[in-house]
C-alpha cells in the first residue's frame, strides 16, 4: 500500500489527513534515514488518529511523551534502531519538550488566560503542551523551537504582568485533578445510557448529542448512540468536560447494571 492510499483508508477529513501525512514523513525519516523525529503536540483525538497510523505501519519503534505524567498532551516520537527510549527521555539532544514557568502577584489566572496569551503571540496549538496552573504559578510545556520566543514575549496574561523562567522537567508538580465520583445504575452499557448519567442528563438528550456529533468514545467522534461502552473508557461531550468509565459491576436485583464513573470538574 502507498502513502496515498494509506492516507486515504485512514484519514476522516482533510485536516486529519493532513496530520497523518506529516506524522508519516516524521515516521520514516526515522525509519529510512535512522534519525529520531517527532510531532508537534497532539490532543487526545489527534494521538488516537496517529496510533491508528502507527498500528497500519507495523508499529515501528515510537513513544508518546508530554514533559509529564499524565499529560494529554503529547508528541509522538519516532526512534531509529539505534535509540532507546530512555535515552531519549534524558537526552535533551533528543528530547524536544521544554518547560515554562510563569510566576505573577495578585489576581487569579486560569488556563483560558495563559493558552489565549500563547496564542495571541503567533504561535500554532502544535508547539504548545499542557499548561499547569497552580496558584501563582503555571508550568507550560512547549517544543524547544519556541522556548527562547516564549520566555522573551510571554510577560502578560490578561491583565496580569509575568515573570518567566526556564525549569527542569523533573521539577514539574501537576495540579491536582478534580474529580466527581458517580456511581448509578443503567439499563445497558451503551454510550447514551452512561454518558446520560455520567453527565447528568436524559437519555433522550444524551443520544442527541451524540448523534449531533458532540461527543466522542475514547477520542474519537462517535455518532451511534447503541455503541458499547466498557470498564476504562473515557466519555467526553463538547461543553460538559469528560468522564471515566471507572467500574462496572454485576446486575442489581431489578437487573440493571452498576457503574462507577469519574466525572473531571
Amino acid at each position: 500500500m502507498n502513502k496515498t492510499e494509506l492516507l486515504n483508508r485512514l484519514a476522516r477529513d482533510g485536516e486529519e489527513r493532513l496530520l497523518l501525512a506529516r506524522a508519516l514523513d516524521k515516521l520514516e525519516l526515522a525509519r529510512n534515514r535512522g534519525t529520531p523525529s517527532h510531532t508537534g503536540f497532539l490532543s487526545p483525538h489527534e494521538r488516537a488518529a496517529v496510533e491508528g497510523l502507527i498500528q497500519a505501519c507495523g508499529y515501528p519503534s515510537h513513544l508518546f511523551s508530554g514533559g509529564c505524567p499524565d499529560a494529554e498532551r503529547t508528541v509522538c516520537a519516532f526512534l531509529p534502531d539505534w535509540l532507546e527510549e530512555e535515552d531519549w527521555h534524558s537526552g535533551p539532544e533528543y528530547n524536544p519538550i521544554r518547560a515554562i514557568r510563569c510566576t505573577w502577584s495578585g489576581g487569579g489566572l486560569t488556563h483560558r488566560d495563559f493558552l489565549g496569551a500563547i496564542l495571541g503571540l503567533g504561535l500554532d496549538r502544535e508547539k504548545v503542551g499542557d499548561i499547569l496552573v497552580g496558584e501563582r504559578t503555571c508550568d507550560v510545556l512547549v517544543l524547544e523551537e519556541v522556548a527562547g520566543f516564549l520566555l522573551l514575549h510571554l510577560d502578560q496574561a490578561g491583565r496580569v504582568r509575568l515573570k518567566a523562567r526556564p525549569v527542569g522537567l523533573e521539577e514539574l508538580s501537576s495540579p491536582a485533578v478534580q474529580v466527581k465520583p458517580i456511581r448509578d445504575t443503567v439499563s445497558s452499557l451503551r454510550l447514551d445510557a452512561v454518558a446520560a448519567s455520567g453527565f447528568s442528563l436524559s437519555r433522550g438528550r444524551a443520544a442527541e448529542l451524540i448523534t449531533s456529533g458532540k461527543v466522542q468514545l475514547n477520542h474519537q467522534e462517535c455518532l451511534k448512540p447503541d455503541r458499547p461502552v466498557k470498564e476504562g473508557d473515557t466519555i467526553s461531550c463538547r461543553g460538559l468536560g469528560k468522564c471515566v468509565v471507572k467500574e462496572v459491576g454485576g446486575p442489581s436485583k431489578k437487573g440493571r447494571i452498576l457503574i462507577g464513573l469519574e466525572r473531571y470538574v
